[in-house]
């Protein structure tokens, strides 16, 4: 009886789908913020004049009907009109002449967001039982999802690889060690490896990097120039590691930072004039390797000390000291939810948005028209492409299946499709470690339900008590981490 009571009170409290919601609330409140102030300004291709971006700012869900009103909106409309739940976005936006900023009237309608159920941005939030009742709801309904075209719709939530972690395996039998990173930067994702071959060859791999990169002339090229700076790096009280990077250093034939960045650059563009390499060698060092840790000539040094404690941890687990990671380990996963995947989505239709205004902008000089930023924004270039891709389930990076038809065949069906987690590993392939039943598991996902044939294991479902956190800032857990003195 009494554990029929708590669990009563515990849902009471905790809703099933409470992971997409704090999710959503969280991409609504800092994430769409976030994005447009990394852009922060356009710049046309028009001499003297950009636009700044300012404050955003997202409204309950509305309609405009064929006279041109713009009213309130439920879902229950919706879902009958076959209408899209959404909400429309204004976004500051101040037009700069000659470094001069025109004051007015800046606030633009730039777009639509389609709005979750029961979220802050919901009319259905807060909302009484008898209330939703009157709306045309289901007092029930645990909400989590969307309303497109008047379909309900959910975003199944991804599983992938923890970004920003260093990972190592063997492959190839053992005769290769790879100590890699998935370095996620705004959405950029750059797959970053020290990779070490059987007689102890250290070769650095990141994309748009040449083939057999030395790891020795990287580190000079970030910054550790000499021998001395090179092997104090490392760990100095393992002989192994110093071993492998002193016979790195003898087949290494750079000698400074210079002829570093010389040899990366002639691998890297060969047969294009040196100016042009050193540029290509820079460029590749700045935006493309370990890019989490930033994008600028002043992280060069703090990149080398990373690459060294990838290399260290290849090595011990090349010599047997350490074992290889687990990437079914759950500590080694990461889960997408619904905020995570509307970040990506809004990320990627605001450049186009970006780019439409831009556009718009060198039209309207050409044509001799006046510059009125309400008029050179159109909506529809951000509404359109996240309309489309909750309508198909067509997402970013040729992923598919994203958005689901949400199923209502009951409303167990339905709280389960709801809490799904699906792998983006390939069904036609057997993937037999990664269709396991882990010992992580436990707690996190339920052993039995699970489709049969080929996404089996694939497609999971969370368990009943298991609550997905939507995360915070690495720089707080930096902050509290110092304050504590905690070292490595």
């Amino acid at each position: 009886m009494t554990e029929t009571v708590l669990l009563d009170a515990y849902f009471r409290e905790h809703t099933l789908v409470r992971q997409h919601l704090e999710s959503y609330n969280k991409f609504i409140e800092k994430g769409v913020q976030e994005i447009i102030d990394k852009v922060a300004f356009i710049d046309p291709n028009v001499e003297g004049y950009q636009l700044r971006l300012g404050k955003v700012r997202v409204e309950k869900p509305t309609i405009v009907e064929a006279d041109g009103s713009r009213r309130q909106i439920f879902p229950a409309e919706a879902r009958m009109r076959n209408l899209t739940y959404a909400a429309p976005i204004f976004l500051d936006v101040v037009p700069i002449f000659q470094g001069i900023e025109r004051r007015g009237a800046s606030e633009v309608f730039i777009g639509e967001m389609p709005v979750m159920l029961k979220s802050k941005l919901c009319h259905l939030d807060n909302m009484t039982r008898d209330d939703l009742i009157d709306a045309g709801e289901d007092p029930d309904d645990p909400g989590g999802y969307f309303v497109i075209n008047g379909s309900e719709r959910s975003l199944v939530s991804i599983e992938d690889l923890a970004p920003n972690r260093i990972m190592c395996s063997k492959e190839k039998d053992g005769s290769l060690i790879t100590s890699k990173v998935f370095s996620t930067r705004y959405g950029f994702r750059a797959r970053c490896a020290v990779e070490r071959k059987g007689e102890g060859i250290l070769n650095v791999v990141f994309p748009a990097s040449p083939k057999d990169l030395g790891l020795i002339s990287v580190l000079r090229a970030l910054g550790l120039e000499s021998d001395q700076e090179v092997t104090a790096a490392f760990a100095q009280d393992d002989m192994e590691i110093q071993n492998d990077i002193m016979l790195n250093m003898e087949i290494d034939q750079s000698k400074s930072k210079a002829s570093a960045i010389e040899i990366i650059g002639k691998k890297a563009a060969p047969g294009q004039a040196k100016e042009y390499q050193q540029k290509r060698a820079e460029i590749l060092l700045d935006t493309y390797l370990l890019p989490h840790i930033g994008t600028t000539a002043e992280q060069r040094l703090a990149k080398a000390y990373y690459l060294c404690k990838m290399t260290e941890k290849g090595i011990r687990v090349a010599y047997g000291k350490i074992p290889e990671d687990d990437k079914d380990h759950y500590m080694n996963k990461r889960i997408k939810l619904t905020g995570n995947l509307m970040e990506e989505l809004f990320r990627y239709a605001f450049q186009f948005l970006i780019k439409d205004v831009a556009y718009q902008v060198e039209r309207a000089m050409a044509r001799g028209r006046r510059l009125v930023v309400q008029t050179i924004v159109r909506p529809d270039a951000l509404s359109e492409r996240i309309r489309y891709s909750m309508a198909t389930g067509n997402w970013i990076a040729g992923q598919q299946g994203v958005s689901q038809l949400l199923d209502r065949t009951n409303y167990l069906s339905t709280v389960s499709h709801l809490r799904r987690i699906i792998s983006p590993l390939s069904r036609k392939h057997p993937h037999f470690k990664a269709r396991d039943l882990h010992g992580t598991h436990w707690g996190k996902l339920c052993p039995n339900e699970s489709p049969e044939g080929p996404s089996c294991a694939l497609v999971k479902n969370m368990a009943l008590l298991c609550e997905i956190s939507t995360g915070d800032d690495e720089k707080n857990v930096e902050q509290i981490l110092k304050k504590l003195d905690v070292t490595m």
